[in-house]
């Protein structure tokens, strides 16, 4: 099967969405079929054995979560803004780089004890993963593997999830 170069199939739109940001837009990578199984075959190659779950957080983790899922014969569970569960719910407050936001999970969503990867597209600040990994950790999972398509080292992102196993598939130094 062929692979694709994953960090050519990323588009880089400046000044979105604000001026002084380098968007890194991962819309080409998902029309190219290549280069999307690359990334899911890429990611999967670095998930633990014997996982029970992978979290995918709104939105962009729903991509590549639940397939991932799929493939690992795992459930999937959406960490999502708040109001968007019908179910009750938990939720946790986290700064991003340009504001505040709050995400929420069902409250019987993961089982004590329950082995957790958590996926996302891309690692910034790390403050979306660390709100992600509260939720699964209230809920008594056990986070093995956080995963991100994309990181943006120069935001240091890494150092909020400093006590977890982080891995990324494509790394920026500068924007």
């Amino acid at each position: 099967m062929e692979k694709a170069d994953l960090s050519a199939s990323i588009r880089n739109v400046a000044d979105f969405p604000k001026p002084g940001i380098g968007f890194k837009d991962i819309t080409t990578l998902l029309k190219d079929p290549v280069a999307f199984r690359s990334c899911l075959d890429a990611t999967q190659a670095l998930i633990p054995e014997n996982i029970d779950a992978v979290v995918g957080t709104e939105s962009r983790g729903f991509i590549f979560g639940a397939p991932l899922a799929d493939r690992l014969g795992a459930s999937f569970i959406p960490a999502r803004k708040p109001g968007k569960l019908p179910a009750e719910t938990i939720s946790t407050q986290y700064e991003l780089e340009y504001g505040n936001d709050s995400l929420e999970m069902h409250r019987d969503a993961i089982q004590p004890g329950q082995k957790i990867v958590i996926i996302d597209d891309l690692l910034a600040t790390g403050g979306t993963a660390a709100a992600t990994a509260r939720l699964i950790e209230e809920l008594g999972g056990t986070i093995e593997k956080i995963l991100f398509l994309i990181e943006l080292t120069f935001l240091s992102g890494r150092q909020a999830l400093a006590n977890y196993d982080v891995d990324s598939l494509i790394k920026y130094d500068s924007e």
